[in-house]
């Protein structure tokens, strides 16, 4: 929300420095975002006299202008081709150097048909104060040569930009906001109250609300003819006024509807009464029916949306923006003022379906004043014909206006509870009342109705809160918290502490985390297992953020890839997040996944001495997601490697990670070729995702203050034998290595693949696979009996669950 110094004056008497107000209106909760001046822009440009215009020797709709900048120097050369270019003109001048805005090009010394031009006198449009470019701009003999010309104008008032919260629609004028300020004592507010304009006669054009037994979209709406008007430009002072807050003027009717929805938060539309044929009927839209809207786009509606139309079809976007057909212009001469109230859910669902954001939109869809909306269309009425002449008709109502009056008990200790501050009764009701509240009583719980203007205050809370705020919250006493008496329990949830456990984990292997968005696209779903339709999202951002993640490792793929076409192709990232297997609760899980690109290994990346670091690969992927599964606790000894894998990860290079059968703790792997080209990334890329939620809770917590115990370790001396069996091609390693393990739990403390032989001796279908076993005596030295005794069982449980013989 902008506005001027001056402008906010015209509502609020003050002697007040615009220091103060600025300070005073980010205490009381209008933060103010920036405060700028249109002269800060247009301070380069100068005013300037023509001396001389010649007719250029090589263009028939050129002149060369000599120019006097006024500053005592020689006259400047200027080409220029305004119609209205002559000797004797004073206008804006723009030097080389200067931006210009309205064109947005900064100026240079330049040639036009072989004559230098040394800069340019500036029109209307060129600076962005008005759409004429009719010509240059002509000032008056009166204006001093080589002054500012921003000064001159007096485009030199301070522009206030606040930023609005949804729940203060009043403060969406400037009225509203003199109001707050003068309620924090900065002044005395204007109420300014649009006194009643009398007609002659009925209003020739009728309205009626057709909804059917749908529920109505617009409760009440106010239309008024006033014939006989001359339309041309709005005053110099609107224009000034419109133009510092960034609207560009374009002709009086449309320049007035434009200011009081600044100035009162009041929105209009004026449609030129000979372009309105019969009457005009407020409905829901109609599939097919289109518009073509004052922006000059074309607008598509349905049963959703309201529409103003005639016999003509759709005239206007109900509270959003008017259409082409019947705008106003310059010959229009009867004009039909419109002031209504609208659904502001439907505003702002039709305005996000449309794609058009307006002024009107903004606040129709906040809120605006139901009780203003007869005098705001009085007050444009009145404005009509003080600034275009004319007569006005009666005004035509139908509908009801809404019944905003509510009651609020309200306990005034209720301040001193909430805020700490101590308020006397009569403070608290003065405070109140300077905002517009109605309050009556004296004892302990007063009554309190909110204005018109504020539907965001419901209950005593809301009441506290607008007291607090015009006090000022730098009178709250800073309390200090109560010592406890112990210290507090843990106060994160065994979820929490997995995420953050697995986060450390992760970073401590080198990877570093990532954000990424919870919605990818259509084909990156579908090539990750998901594409469901009860995943789509309705309105998305964009096509490629589409659909809910099926999986981490998509947005972590994307975003390594970006940084490979960056020139960082060894990369190592993880994230932290949920991930969607449908629209239920229950389809969403916590999952820890972790992507390694190019040469980004555990002990580093890139080219070295020795030679270059070997690409990631399926170990790398299974070796992060073992660490993070023992970071968070879970029994990473007991879990099963299994060589399966969903369909965008590698066969024969993924895995598994389960915990008995059917609880799958982990996935892990290189990502499939397939999904590399459907999605346009380069590889080689590891991936791996830990499901945090499937790893079973402890059973038992320790007691506080309980130790782990003593270090348990035997001073003996391990032994470690070797064995090589001849098994089936199809028997993995983890087979073998668990029925090894099982054969004798009490000694064999370790057993580790080191070698897989395929060839000369072995039989065609089979393979050799040699493991390490470590033995560790616990009480005694292990006798050769001892150890034989061990190998025997161990050559018996390899045998028996993997049909395996020893290699001879």
């Amino acid at each position: 929300m902008k506005f001027t110094l001056s402008w906010l004056k015209d509502h609020l008497e003050t002697d007040a420095s615009l220091d103060e107000i600025v300070e005073t209106l980010t205490r009381i909760g209008l933060e103010v975002e920036e405060v700028t001046s249109p002269a800060d822009r247009l301070r380069p440009f100068t005013i300037a006299k023509v001396l001389d215009a010649k007719p250029h020797p090589n263009a028939d709709r050129l002149q060369v202008l000599s120019v006097d900048a006024g500053d005592g120097a020689a006259p400047l050369q200027i080409v220029c081709g305004a119609p209205n270019a002559r000797a004797g003109l004073v206008g804006v001048l723009a030097r080389p150097g200067d931006y210009v805005p309205g064109i947005d090009v900064t100026l240079s010394v330049g040639k036009i048909r072989d004559v230098e031009s040394f800069g340019m006198m500036c029109s209307e449009r060129e600076l962005e104060l008005s759409d004429s470019h009719d010509g240059i701009m002509d000032l008056g003999e009166d204006a001093p040569l080589g002054a500012s010309y921003a000064e001159y104008a007096g485009l030199d008032d301070p522009v206030i930009e606040i930023g609005l919260t949804p729940n203060r629609p009043d403060c969406a004028s400037v009225s509203g906001i003199a109001r707050d300020l003068a309620a924090a004592g900065l002044g005395t507010y204007k109420e300014n109250r649009p006194a009643p304009v009398a007609g002659e006669g009925a209003c020739p054009v009728t309205v009626r609300l057709e909804f059917g037994d749908t529920p109505p979209l617009c409760p009440a709406f106010g239309l008024r003819l006033v014939r006989g008007i001359t339309n041309g430009p709005s005053p110099d002072w609107m224009q000034k006024r419109l133009v510092a807050i960034g609207l560009r003027p374009i002709n009086a009717l449309v320049d007035i509807t434009n200011y009081i929805t600044f100035d009162r938060g009041r929105p209009l539309h004026v449609f030129d009464a000979a372009k309105v044929s019969g009457d005009l009927v407020v409905r829901r839209g109609r599939e097919g029916e289109e518009l073509l809207g004052l922006d000059g786009k074309t607008y598509r509606f349905d049963d959703s949306m309201c529409v103003i139309s005639d016999d003509n079809g759709v005239e206007s976007i109900g509270g959003i923006m008017g259409g082409e057909l019947s705008g106003c212009t310059e010959e229009t001469t009867d004009v039909l003022i419109e002031s209504a109230l609208w659904d502001p859910v439907n505003i702002a669902r039709t305005g996000r379906a449309l794609g058009v954001s307006t002024d009107a939109r903004y606040r129709f869809e906040r809120g605006v004043d139901p009780q203003f909306c007869l005098p705001g269309l009085e007050l444009a009425t009145q404005m009509v014909i003080d600034l275009c002449g004319g007569t006005a008709t009666e005004v035509m109502f139908t509908g009801e206006l809404p019944n905003s009056d509510r009651m609020i008990d309200f306990p005034v200790a209720e301040v001193k509870r909430l805020t700490g501050l101590s308020l006397t009764t009569p403070e608290i009701k003065g405070v109140l009342t300077r905002l517009g509240f109605w309050v009556t009583g004296s004892g302990d719980t007063v009554k309190v109705a909110p204005p018109s203007w504020r539907p965001d205050v419901h209950g005593k809370a809301d009441l506290v809160e607008e007291v607090v705020r015009i006090v000022g919250l730098d009178e709250v006493p800073a309390t200090p918290l109560p010592n406890l008496s112990a210290v507090s329990g843990r106060v994160l949830t065994p979820g929490q502490l997995r995420r953050g456990q697995a986060r450390r984990a992760l970073a401590v292997r080198g990877l570093k985390e990532a954000v990424t968005w919870s919605f990818i696209s259509r084909a990156q779903a579908e090539a990750f297992g998901g594409g469901r339709r009860d995943l789509e999202l309705a309105n998305p951002i964009s096509p490629e953020l589409s659909d809910m993640r099926p999986s981490l490792v998509p947005g972590l793929a994307a975003a390594a890839q970006r940084n490979a076409d960056r020139g960082y192709p060894d990369v190592a990232l993880f994230e932290v997040g949920q991930i969607f297997g449908d629209d239920t609760p229950k389809g969403q899980s916590m999952v820890a996944a972790g992507l390694r690109r190019g040469t980004a290994g555990f002990n580093g990346a890139g080219r070295h001495w020795s030679g270059n670091a070997p690409v990631v690969s399926v170990f790398d992927a299974k070796a992060d997601a073992e660490a993070a599964l023992a970071a968070i606790g879970a029994p990473v000894e007991k879990l099963m490697v299994l060589a399966e894998a969903p369909d965008w990860l590698h066969p024969g290079r993924s895995g598994e990670l389960r915990l008995g059968p059917k609880t799958v703790l982990a996935r892990f792997g290189e990502l499939h070729p397939r999904v590399l080209a459907a999605l346009d990334l380069e590889g080689p890329m590891a991936a791996f995702e830990v499901y945090l939620d499937a790893v079973p809770t402890p059973k038992s917590k320790a007691r506080a203050g309980r130790s782990k115990g003593a270090l348990d370790i035997s001073d003996l001396m391990p032994v470690r034998r070797d064995f090589a069996f001849v098994v089936d091609e199809a028997v993995t390693a983890e087979r073998l290595l668990k029925a090894a393990r099982g054969a004798e739990k009490t000694l064999i403390t370790g057993v580790t693949l080191f070698d897989v032989y395929r060839g000369a001796g072995v039989a065609e279908g089979q393979k050799s696979m040699a493991i390490d076993v470590t033995l560790q005596p616990r009480d005694r030295t292990l006798t050769d009996e001892d150890i034989e005794a061990v190998a025997a069982r161990i050559r018996a449980a390899v045998e028996k669950a993997t049909g395996g013989t020893l290699r001879g």
